[in-house]
């Protein structure tokens, strides 16, 4: 099963107080942006938030969960948490400045 299209319009939406958000499909699901930097999964319709130091002192109580199989675990958010938009977008603001950013595409070699 794959994350709905309006999952990942509903939580755009509520996030978007956070910066500058977008999402990108990614085999069939979601990497979340926030300035650039890829901060949560979404998948199968669940939020999987990257894990940080801040976040972690911002949900008190911590579920982690595994966005696929073989991935380390990242911080679940439950669906019930969704509808509160300024308790969301703090947890996106406070993790963000501890996501590193990408790190710059190497440019493409031109063959001779």
């Amino acid at each position: 099963m794959s994350t709905q299209q309006s999952t990942i319009d509903y939580l755009l939406g509520q996030i978007d107080g956070a910066g500058a958000i977008q999402a990108k499909k990614m085999f069939g699901e979601y990497g979340v942006y926030c300035d650039g930097k890829m901060i949560a999964l979404v998948c199968d319709d669940q939020l999987f938030l990257k894990p940080t130091e801040a976040g972690r002192n911002y949900l008190q109580e911590v579920e982690e969960g595994l966005p696929y199989p073989g991935a380390k675990p990242w911080f679940y958010i439950s669906e019930d948490k969704w509808d509160d938009v300024l308790w969301l977008t703090e947890l996106i603001r406070v993790t963000v400045p501890e996501v590193p950013a990408p790190k710059p595409k190497k440019p493409k070699r031109q063959s001779p």
